[in-house]
């Protein structure tokens, strides 16, 4: 009989506990979610709607004629084509020293590991007149380049560099937690079966960084269309040879052609957007071949 009134109430604290066991920290759902929406569209929808609505006060002809005039065209040409090889070079090399910060100790290792994040922290205006006090005509390395016909400063070669100078923390920190991860224990399997190292960067170890490599190229990708402050100063801005498109944006701005600024960058904006898309898409795909 004693043991009916223990079980009654253990059975009645059990959704006490249950309920003290499930309450969070924040605040319910419902008041984070409506937090959350609007401090998006205090801080993004918000301006983003302003920038297309300004831009539906052209008509479509006013529209087509803005963002597709020869200046602009070649300005779309050089971010884009210099953002594309940036990533690439940083693909490459973003993986190397990923690779040698994951797979070797030496002395100043975390000097090095330090300095990968410099680019994001260091103001882009500091980083875009360092570079160019590097490699203009009198600068410590271009004043040697320039006898010999190498010239990258106020060229889209200097762009180029720029880009990859900002672009490489996004790949060296996306593949470095995932080369952190993979186990060596198959790299040492494939070496015991006669698998050259060749093949067993390409079938063992390329095959489980990919999504992270590809994610890593998409960011430094992203990063470097809507790059302005380090590029200014060493891409000369001349039109049609070395002039990016936010340069375009802010010429038009200062012509108070607002409705053409905002034209162009609706077109910035939507690249940009499908940009996120890949990147979320490659995210996921990299989840769920770690899940794997």
């Amino acid at each position: 009989m004693s043991g009916a009134p223990s079980s009654a109430l253990s059975s009645a604290a059990a959704p006490v506990s249950r309920a003290r066991g499930t309450r969070r920290v924040l605040p319910g759902f419902n008041l984070t979610l409506g937090y959350t929406v609007f401090y998006l569209c205090l801080i993004v929808l918000i301006p983003l709607s302003a920038l297309v609505f300004k831009t539906f006060t052209l008509t479509w002809d006013q529209f087509w004629v803005a963002v597709t005039a020869p200046r602009v065209m070649a300005s779309y040409r050089l971010t884009f084509g210099a953002s594309f090889i940036a990533a690439l070079v940083n693909l490459v090399f973003g993986l190397l020293v990923a690779w040698v910060l994951v797979r070797y100790k030496f002395p100043g290792k975390k000097i090095v590991d330090a300095l990968v994040d410099l680019p994001f922290a260091l103001p882009t205006a500091v980083a875009g007149i360092s570079l160019t006090a590097l490699l203009a005509g009198n600068g410590w390395i271009g004043q040697y380049l320039e006898p010999h016909g190498i010239k990258l400063a106020f060229t889209p070669a200097g762009i180029v560099i720029a880009l990859i100078f900002i672009g490489l923390p996004f790949v060296v920190r996306t593949v470095q937690p995932v080369l952190e991860d993979t186990e060596k224990e198959l790299e040492e399997a494939a070496t015991s079966l006669g698998a050259t190292r060749l093949q067993t960067f390409t079938r063992v170890i390329l095959p489980s960084i990919l999504p992270a490599l590809l994610t890593g190229f998409a960011m430094a990708f992203a990063r470097a269309v809507g790059e302005y402050g380090s590029v200014i100063f060493i891409a000369g801005n001349m039109p049609m040879i070395s002039e990016i498109t936010p340069l375009i944006i802010i010429g038009k701005l200062e012509q108070y052609d607002y409705a053409g600024a905002t034209a162009v960058a609706l077109v910035m904006l939507v690249i940009s957007f499908l940009l996120l898309l890949v990147i979320n898409a490659l995210q996921g795909w990299q989840r769920r071949r770690s899940a794997t």
